[in-house]
């Protein structure tokens, strides 16, 4: 759905804008178009029982796709530009989301306990 306003001036379309939002408002519709967003949003968060399923949220960083799922900080890190989680099949480590150059070292999962650690 693409509404349209037009008028000659700007207090016209503000005007319009407002009748418009007004009618949307009145006959319910902004508030079923919010509650089959939240519908949606809850369906395809990912994740193993979800009825969506599929795989947790994916982002672009640097050029590189991650994960967004599990833990970003962990117990006694000092990183203070937050960190993104990257799973392979052979591996799975946090990495610093701070400029290239400034990146705090990376902590890697211990596949046995599932700590997070740097490798030191």
């Amino acid at each position: 759905m693409t509404p349209r306003v037009n008028g000659a001036s700007a207090e016209e379309v503000a005007r319009r804008g407002v009748e418009l939002l007004s009618a949307l408002k009145s006959e319910g519709l902004i508030d079923l178009t919010s509650r089959a967003a939240d519908y949606t949003r809850s369906q395809y968060k990912g994740g193993a029982g979800n009825p969506g399923g599929g795989s947790a949220p994916k982002r672009l960083n640097n050029g590189r796709v991650e994960s967004t799922e599990a833990p970003t900080s962990v117990l006694g890190d000092d990183c203070p530009h937050g960190r993104s989680l990257v799973k392979k099949p052979t591996w799975t480590a946090l990495f610093c989301d701070g400029p290239d150059g400034g990146k705090c070292e990376p902590l890697w999962q211990d596949k046995k306990t599932g700590q997070f650690k740097a490798n030191k």
